[in-house]
């Protein structure tokens, strides 16, 4: 199954730090943190990627064409400067043929099972699934009844238990919800999918981290220096 990393923000909020670098190479320890969410990618033997390039994509080109890792298989694919995360999908529509495929964000690590992900998803036959993650703070809200996503309000107030925390796994039919390059995969698509009874939540209770913030990278650089399983790469 083909993964789908959206890498192409501004990453606003780290201001200087994402001046010079877009925010997926930050680094987290000794790699940027688009190459730690691969490498646990593929310790569950996913080996196909497509990264959605838009802010500073070059540098991202750079790194990868240096990378030595023939058990991968990269695509950088740009996907324009301003464009929102729908339309960023949206590009992908005649480079997917998989009936499922994966899309996850440059800046989110997360211990889920992702094998288990993919199975809770082919399970139920829907368009899509989305992981849901207990909250940090300040995320869209999931309300959930019964496994599917009732309700899906991004960014708003915090009133309930989970959030979306990205991982989602998608049917190609998903593109059909994706207008144009303005498309905020986030807002409209979503909220249509779970009107329909097509968007499912798969619920994981263990780690997942978004990197927002400083403070949020300083608390992951903590989080690799105590890992010994991380620093094996």
């Amino acid at each position: 199954m083909k993964v789908i990393i959206l890498a192409g923000g501004f990453g606003t909020r780290f201001g200087k730090m994402t001046m010079t670098k877009p925010k997926p190479m930050i680094k987290i320890g000794k790699y940027p943190i688009l190459f730690h969410i691969i490498k646990y990618f593929e310790s569950y033997g996913f080996n196909e990627f497509f990264i959605a390039l838009g802010y500073k994509g070059k540098i991202i080109k750079d790194y990868f064409k240096d990378l030595k890792n023939k058990n991968l298989k990269i695509h950088l694919v740009e996907t324009g400067l301003k464009t929102m995360t729908g339309g960023r999908l949206k590009k992908f529509e005649k480079l997917i043929s998989d009936e499922n495929f994966i899309l996850t964000y440059g800046d989110g690590l997360s211990n889920i099972n992702l094998k288990k992900l993919v199975n809770f998803h082919k399970k139920h036959k829907k368009i899509s699934t989305v992981t849901a993650v207990h909250p940090p703070g300040r995320f869209g809200n999931l309300d959930i009844k019964k496994n599917f996503v009732t309700s899906f309000n991004e960014k708003h107030q915090l009133t309930e238990s989970w959030i979306n925390g990205g991982f989602f796994v998608f049917k190609k039919e998903v593109f059909k919800y994706l207008k144009s390059s303005s498309t905020v995969l986030e807002l409209d698509p979503m909220k249509n999918l779970s009107k329909k009874k097509q968007l499912m939540a798969y619920k994981h209770d263990g780690f997942w981290q978004c990197m927002d913030t400083l403070r949020e990278k300083v608390y992951l650089e903590k989080l690799w220096r105590n890992n010994p399983h991380w620093k094996r790469w």
